[in-house]
């Protein structure tokens, strides 16, 4: 099995809302992986990753606000919040997705790709006391300002950041 990489973009402002939820129910907090929403999973291996294109694609896109300002749920139980607006999230997938198209987002198996920060793998009980503390922390306000590249030290466990690219200042 090969190590895989992802494009992430970070949202350090979640973590106190989501981060005690996400170590208890998503597979990926407990690997390493902070509170973020997915540009591209999975990436290429760790060793073909072009850092200076990478970052050079980032450059092209402005940071940007939003908030993730509802709680929403997949058909598969996935709970995850929705950022507003999400269609600068979608323009850095497409962006991406277009440069690198032997990696297309998720391996292709989602037609449309929404932009989301999961919180739970599963279904949460809607008489949880964390989910009711999570409604009342949202809207979370955050900014967009880098897309971290992530990578397994060896496939299946812990995720680590490799690189950090910055997305281009609005100043």
């Amino acid at each position: 099995m090969t190590r895989r990489t992802a494009l992430v973009v970070p949202v350090p402002e979640a973590e106190p809302a989501v981060g005690a939820l996400r170590l208890e129910l998503d597979w990926s907090a407990a690997r390493g992986v902070p509170a973020h929403i997915t540009l591209l999973f999975p990436f290429a291996p760790p060793d073909e990753v072009d850092e200076v294109a990478v970052a050079a694609l980032v450059a092209s896109h402005d940071e940007f606000d939003y908030e993730l300002a509802s709680i929403e749920r997949f058909e598969d139980a996935v709970t995850w919040l929705r950022p507003v607006p999400d269609e600068p999230f979608a323009a850095l997938t497409r962006a991406i997705a277009a440069r690198w198209p032997e990696y297309p987002p998720y391996e292709g198996a989602h037609e449309t790709v929404i932009p989301h920060l999961t919180v739970a793998d599963t279904l949460i009980n809607p008489d949880s006391a964390d989910l009711g503390t999570l409604v009342r922390s949202l809207p979370i306000r955050a900014h967009a300002h880098d897309v971290l590249l992530l990578a397994e030290e060896e496939p299946g466990g812990r995720w680590l950041s490799r690189a950090r690219f910055a997305l281009r200042s609005a100043a």
